[in-house]
């Protein structure tokens, strides 16, 4: 199959953003994939302009032969991410992801007589930006699914009006818990929430061996419910708890807190401090003589904050954190998504762009299952959420995905990461040295 390059450019927001059209082959006698890529703005309406080019058989079999693809009906997946502003390479890397999905797993539907079309929008990672776009994605009624946004509040901001209009969209990074504690259908999400993260560590205290630990938070709610979490379930798993500190670290403080730490002498000190706030107070405790284990939330997780740290992070007992999104390298399932990924752009893809993929390959799948319930007629946006709730065991290339009620994946998966330099150059030798799946809530 050739797949013709995308060639976008990107215009002012007020401006309508140029026409992608993609071309995809087909062979003899079958059906080619069909989709296309519009990318808009708050400001304009998507137009599709879809061409098709036959692609010659091995046994070189005359292209007349062919069956023209006639679709029966058009159904479009939207993306709504950041294509411009301070995030723009993380959006770009989830629209890859979905763009590649849409290319390589829309064939069933094609079966069933559908084109399918990707509609790209730029939300400028800015509320009110997202806000407008969402509002020309719910009036497409063609519009059956959606992929994004890439910031919590964003998503949350902007599933309200999915909500409303019965849209059923998944977001490959929100890990705010606000997302899906609402239990909204059509809102679901495939990573696994902030407020979990406890749990894993503790796990993985455990499996490290450590017989004891010590617990510095802030007063802030997400910090607060980790540090709960990780306090009851290491207990459950008989870690014992040395001291707690619950406070936001300051200059004036910290001191304090660093004799009570090392006095206690704990195995691990449990941390969920943001990156700025907790190593300046973890490299004191080096310096006072601590030579446990430093482990902390997705908070630390700031190659620039850590690779301009102290060396001493990893001595002694080592430094480790949470993390929701692993490297796509990780995964076992994902060398084709790589390596096809790098070949249609020149880059490896980035930390969402896998789990982009799989959450637009379930968004296909539901749309599929939904059309075929109906003996091939064209679900309404309330069947492919209902789809989407009621899949079992979708097989992607991040994990195996079920949800819950709230639209949770079930389990959760968490991930350990271990901080092994601290030298910028040699960042890529940081292991993921663990993971667990985590119920959710």
């Amino acid at each position: 199959m050739i797949i013709a390059k995308i060639i976008s450019r990107i215009c002012k927001p007020a401006l309508l953003f140029s026409q992608i059209i993609l071309i995809l082959a087909f062979g003899c006698g079958l059906a080619p994939t069909e989709y296309t890529i519009i990318v808009t703005t708050a400001t304009s309406s998507p137009v599709p302009t879809t061409t098709t080019q036959p692609q010659l058989a091995e046994t070189q079999i005359p292209i007349s032969t062919s069956t023209p693809f006639v679709p029966g009906a058009v159904i479009k997946i939207a993306s709504h991410v950041p294509l411009s502003g301070d995030q723009a390479v993380f959006g770009q890397d989830i629209l890859r992801g979905t763009e590649l999905a849409v290319q390589q797993l829309s064939g069933p539907l094609n079966e069933l007589s559908y084109k399918v079309e990707l509609v790209s929008y730029d939300d400028q990672n800015l509320a009110e930006t997202a806000l407008e776009n969402a509002q020309q994605v719910v009036a497409d009624t063609e519009i059956l699914c959606g992929i994004g946004h890439y910031d919590s509040d964003i998503t949350i901001a902007a599933s309200d009006i999915y909500h409303q209009a019965g849209l059923a969209f998944i977001s490959p990074s929100t890990t705010d818990p606000v997302l899906t504690d609402r239990s909204f259908l059509e809102v679901n999400r495939l990573i696994g929430r902030t407020d979990g993260q406890g749990l894993a560590a503790a796990k993985f205290a455990k499996a490290q061996g450590f017989t004891s630990f010590f617990i510095v938070s802030p007063k802030g709610d997400s910090s607060l419910i980790n540090a709960e979490s990780f306090r009851v379930e290491a207990g459950k798993l008989g870690i014992k708890r040395l001291g707690s500190v619950i406070s936001n670290l300051t200059d004036e403080n910290m001191d304090q807190f660093v004799r009570m730490v090392v006095n206690a002498k704990p195995d691990v000190v449990y941390i969920s401090n943001s990156a700025h706030g907790a190593l300046p107070f973890l490299t004191k405790l080096r310096a006072a003589g601590y030579t446990g284990a430093f482990l902390g939330t997705a908070k630390l997780d700031s190659r620039s904050v850590i690779t301009a740290a102290d060396p001493s992070l990893i001595s002694g007992g080592g430094m480790f954190y949470t993390i929701t999104n692993p490297p796509a390298q990780y995964y076992s399932d994902a060398a084709t998504f790589i390596q096809d990924f790098y070949t249609q752009y020149g880059a490896t893809p980035g930390s969402f762009a896998a789990r982009a993929y799989d959450a637009t390959g379930i968004c296909l799948k539901a749309i599929e299952e939904a059309s075929k319930a109906k003996d091939g007629a064209p679900p309404t946006r309330a069947e492919v959420a209902r789809a989407i709730r009621d899949m079992r065991d979708y097989k992607g290339i991040t994990g195996t995905y079920n949800f819950n009620n709230q639209g949770d994946p079930n389990p959760m998966q968490y991930y350990i990461y271990q901080v092994v330099s601290t030298d910028n150059a040699s960042w890529d030798q940081n292991p993921v040295v663990a993971s667990y799946e985590i119920a959710p809530p």
